[in-house]
């Protein structure tokens, strides 16, 4: 098992950027959640199977198709194991 939080810069808010992350996350079997940032980038955490969540981690290098990733920060944390699914947050 393995836990991430990632921080995604570029053109990643207002392309369905966080529906589609949820939307790869319940894919993938992973918890978690993503969130908007004031600053325009986008970031979240996600837990579940290492190999499913380096996937993750890959998706997020390009995101969906109207997204314009040019940056992204991926750093491991302490596994959580309280969450039931990936939810997108305000």
């Amino acid at each position: 098992m393995r836990r991430i939080r990632f921080l995604v810069e570029g053109r990643v808010q207002g392309v369905g950027f966080r529906a589609q992350t949820r939307a790869e996350a319940a894919r993938l079997g992973l918890v978690g959640f993503v969130h908007n940032r004031a600053d325009g980038a986008v970031d979240g955490e996600a837990e579940g199977p290492a190999e499913q969540v380096a996937q993750f981690a890959q998706w997020l290098q390009h995101g969906p198709k109207w997204a314009n990733v040019e940056r992204v920060a991926v750093e491991d944390l302490a596994l959580n194991g309280s969450e039931t699914r990936f939810e997108v947050r305000r």
